[in-house]
């Protein structure tokens, strides 16, 4: 006979859930995953008892788990065909749930055809299932990786180390109350499995202490100053990975045109910055080809227009291979990178115009002009990709498009205009965006293609009532400013700093999210208001995701190898002799990395020093990072 919870959790399959409102459950509320619980409640997503108990101490068993991550995951796609099993007939409470979840491949079955629903499940088959609904990549070498986490690691069964280890690595292992303990053969308990899913779904209430492998850092964190400009981009990163010729990104007139959805009908005059980063594949010897990636520039008024190419870098991966680096290096020579996004954005920081680019170009009225004719080649089993950025300037009402086609030469600007007005978008598409409203997880933020607007963040950090000075924080502290903010994930500042879009395909993202191509120019007037000489750190930084508080700032221990940052910085600083200098240092950041010093300071008792950092968010990059200023002890 189910109990009412599991009648009630089965909501989402079988009858309508009634409750609008969380429930503040009576023997929760000193348990230490309460917040988490009462959240996933207030999603529907878990529930109680008639008597207003949630009993976070009681099992979970197989079939319950089954039914709690179909709640989860309910967009998971199924993996293989149904299976019946000789213990769960067609009258079990959980029939239907434990069908679905293997089919979506959350659960296999024991040998002998049997699933065992009532069977209290083990945390290491709790964790490894949640870490294969995540689709988190295999390990190479989950034993030695455990060992960095768990005291009990050789505890663990041999079926679950891979799956375990990247959940520990992805860092959604909640251990109460002792942190380095997994206890992977014990039952999991419902306030355990909450903690999981709100780890496996980013809800951001687990006290991070108990987090596996993650260290808290008790930090300031206050929104970065400043703003965008309104400088439009031409901005194409959808369809990343290129499978077919077609229309990458077309801002024409629909007009004549045989896929008038495919053209977006935005001008661009005066400033404007192009983005665009695409890959192609190839997985057989049938399928090495070169793809041109075409930009074409259309004039519709009656008078010539001149367009200057200001700044300009494009570059393959075979230009710039993806290479280990150390995690800070001198670039002043411009010739530190790895992966063409560093490389591109490094050039145009410098403010190079590659000489593939002209000077300028000028286009003929109600003519079309190529502007570049970039190929990608690619011979399998491999892929390449190619990163552009140009910085540019119009005296005219202009249209652009990018195109892709494969060819064995560059293709005529005949072939261009062709493909543009006969063709339709591009294929493979990227996955579609999850709406903004209401808030989802798992959230998929989409792939750019579209024109968004702001192509420089300009900001002057004050923290005094005349705006003038940023006093450093007390010996020991650190302040830190958000860099790249994008929805859900503001480290709690409810800061989104990624452009909005002027225009964009409807399957594509709804923000210009990480603010590729975008520069940040920033200025610390940095004052010591002590009568003691301070050593003050300026350091850019890659903390974990986390929004439930501006308090702390999250990091990882052990360090993992997941890159999230690679670029180059520019910095700015007033010596101690007082002579201005300036540094470009190429960053290499791994996820939840603290970072090492950009520049270090002597500032004297009551002085005031400027630091200026500036750096283009680079492609193969993910949010968020953080600008923070340290006061040493």
């Amino acid at each position: 006979m189910p109990s009412l919870l599991q009648l009630l959790t089965l909501s989402s399959i079988i009858v309508i859930f009634p409750t609008t409102t969380a429930i503040a459950f009576n023997d929760t509320q000193e348990y230490w995953g309460n917040n988490c619980i009462r959240e996933l409640n207030s999603r529907k997503l878990i529930t109680g008892y008639p008597d207003n108990t949630f009993r976070p101490n009681l099992t979970v068993t197989r079939a319950e788990a089954a039914v709690l991550m179909l709640n989860a995951f309910p967009d998971a796609p199924n993996k293989r065909n149904s299976s019946p099993f000789r213990d769960v007939p067609p009258t079990h409470w959980a029939n239907k749930a434990i069908s679905t979840a293997y089919q979506k491949g959350f659960f296999s079955g024991y040998p002998g055809g049997i699933f065992q629903p009532n069977q209290a499940i083990p945390r290491a088959q709790i964790i490894g299932v949640i870490a294969g609904a995540k689709n988190y990549n295999s390990i190479s070498n989950p034993a030695q990786t455990l060992q960095k986490y768990f005291l009990d690691a050789a505890e663990i069964p041999g079926y679950a180390q891979s799956a375990i280890a990247s959940a520990a690595i992805n860092s959604i292992i909640v251990n109460y109350p002792n942190i380095k303990q997994l206890k992977p053969n014990q039952s999991a308990t419902r306030g355990e499995v909450a903690a999981l899913m709100c780890r496996a779904l980013n809800i951001y209430t687990i006290p991070p202490q108990y987090i596996a492998g993650v260290e808290v850092k008790p930090q300031q964190v206050n929104p970065l100053p400043g703003k965008l400009d309104t400088i439009p981009t031409f901005n194409s990163n959808s369809p990343e990975l290129v499978e077919s010729d077609g229309i990458l990104l077309s801002t024409f007139p629909p007009e004549g045109k045989k896929t008038p959805t495919a053209h977006l009908n935005y001008p661009f005059q005066g400033r404007f910055d192009i983005f665009s980063h695409h890959i192609v594949r190839a997985e057989t010897t049938a399928r090495n080809r070169t793809v041109y990636q075409g930009i074409i520039v259309y004039n519709p008024g009656n008078k010539p227009v001149t367009l200057e190419i200001l700044n300009a870098g494009s570059y393959l991966t075979q230009q710039a291979p993806f290479i280990p680096l150390p995690d800070i290096q001198n670039n002043s020579q411009n010739n530190v990178y790895s992966g063409p996004g560093s490389r591109t954005m490094g050039d145009v920081l410098q403010g190079i115009r590659q000489n593939i680019f002209p000077e300028k170009i000028v286009i003929e009225p109600g003519k079309s002009q190529i502007l570049a004719n970039l190929p990608i080649p690619v011979l399998a089993p491999s892929s390449n990709g190619r990163t552009t950025m140009m910085r540019l300037q119009s005296d005219g009402v202009i249209y652009i498009a990018n195109l892709a086609m494969t060819a064995n030469r560059p293709p005529t600007l005949t072939e261009w205009q062709n493909l543009l007005n006969n063709e339709n978008l591009a294929e493979k598409r990227d996955a579609i965006p999850t709406p903004l409203e209401p808030p989802k997880e798992p959230t998929v933020f989409g792939r750019v293609a579209g024109v968004s607007q702001g192509a420089k963040w300009e900001g002057v950090i004050t923290d005094t009532s005349e705006a003038t000075k940023l006093t450093i924080p007390e010996s020991g502290k650190a302040i830190s400013y958000p860099l790249g903010t994008v929805h859900l994930v503001t480290l709690a500042t409810k800061q989104i700093q990624s452009a909005k879009m002027l225009a964009r395909y409807p399957d594509t993202a709804y923000w210009a999210h990480s603010n590729y191509g975008v520069e940040y120019d920033l200025t610390l007037p940095l004052y010591n208001p002590t009568n003691q000489t301070k050593t003050v750190n300026i350091l850019i930084q890659t903390p974990l995701k986390d929004e439930a508080g501006t308090d702390r700032l999250l990091f990882l221990n052990p360090q993992v190898e997941q890159i999230f940052f690679r670029g180059t910085v520019k910095v700015s600083y007033e010596d101690a002799p007082g002579k201005m200098q300036v540094k470009y240092l190429h960053l290499v950041q791994r996820r939840g990395q603290q970072g090492q010093a950009l520049v270090t300071l002597q500032l004297a008792a009551g002085a005031t020093k400027k630091v200026e950092v500036d750096f283009i968010y680079p492609p193969d990059s993910t949010p968020p990072q953080v600008l923070t200023v340290e006061t040493a002890r």
